[in-house]
């Protein structure tokens, strides 16, 4: 009889933990679940599917690892997995994989304990000595917030993997054009957009009122790329910028970690780095006040979910 143990728990978990403190950037949800499966050997049962879709390996360890979440171990953000200082000095520490795995559920049931509304104790993976397969499924058994939780971030890791995609391949003009109605919507006057052709390295300038009366200029560099901006890519936007202007670099690649030192160590260029997930929070947060003809660059329409809790 096929059983998951917390000992086969906390060393899913803790090899879950080894691949993703290889990446400290974070990695994709699935690309992580992924490598996981192909470290291990699954057993029958978890490698079998459910009748409505989606292999219970997967579920079993997304379940566990909400565990870790509330532990301060692993954060999760638009479906990226990050381990935590913690999350390594815990897993440097308790090398036993069943004391990892109790651990992290100590840490589960006091969260879920200081709940308003705290549910009974659940039976499921890792709360007894072993759960056989033939007749408790560790996700059907568990607690209903770890249920909404799990929801919660297929929902949102797949949301987030649709618009990336969309604004990643946005033609670069209308993805040009897509900052500046997010910055008129933040209350800067945009005077000039650059048009097709060569832009000398601005793509945007804006100012805080329509006359100019009122400092900083603004110049703003505007990438759709898949790579990360260098420090030298930086470095170059930066001498464009004069004494008195601030420069705002969007690329959705991202910045390399000495682009993103230079951008905060700089004490004579100020300059803000925009990734693609910042770029998306500002859009989300300043939505309500972008025209309808804005909007429709990048429609959105919100879903409500029952909250996973604290």
């Amino acid at each position: 009889m096929a059983e998951i143990t917390r000992r086969r728990t906390g060393e899913l978990l803790r090899e879950l933990f080894s691949i993703l403190m290889a990446a400290p950037a974070g990695m994709q949800a699935r690309a992580a679940l992924q490598a996981l499966a192909e470290r291990v050997t699954l057993t029958t049962y978890e490698s079998d599917t459910y009748e409505s879709g989606g292999r219970r390996f997967d579920k079993i360890v997304r379940f566990a690892t909400v565990d870790c979440v509330k532990a301060g171990w692993l954060e999760k953000n638009k479906g990226i997995w990050t381990i935590t200082e913690e999350g390594r000095a815990v897993h440097a520490e308790l090398k036993d994989p069943e004391a990892f795995y109790r651990r992290a559920v100590k840490h589960y049931n006091e969260w879920r304990a200081a709940q308003p509304d705290a549910e009974p104790a659940p039976v499921a993976v890792g709360l007894g000595d072993a759960v056989t397969a033939d007749t408790v499924d560790p996700a059907d058994a568990d607690s209903p917030s770890k249920a909404v939780s799990i929801t919660f971030e297929t929902a949102e890791e797949q949301a987030w993997d649709e618009i990336s995609h969309y604004l990643r391949n946005m033609p670069p003009y209308d993805f040009q054009d897509l900052v500046a109605d997010l910055l008129r919507s933040m209350g800067y006057y945009v005077s000039w957009v650059s048009p097709p052709g060569k832009d000398g390295g601005i793509d945007i300038l804006a100012q805080p009122d329509a006359l100019g009366t009122r400092p900083p200029r603004i110049k703003v560099q505007v990438k759709r790329q898949q790579v990360a901006v260098t420090v030298d890519g930086l470095r170059s936007f930066m001498a464009l910028l004069g004494d008195s202007e601030v420069g705002l670099f969007v690329c959705t690649g991202g910045f390399t970690k000495d682009a993103a030192h230079e951008a905060r160590t700089q004490e004579k260029r100020r300059v803000t780095l925009i990734g693609l997930e910042t770029l998306f929070d500002l859009w989300v947060e300043h939505y309500g006040k972008l025209t309808d003809q804005a909007r429709r660059r990048l429609p959105l329409r919100p879903i409500q979910f029952l909250s996973p809790g604290g």
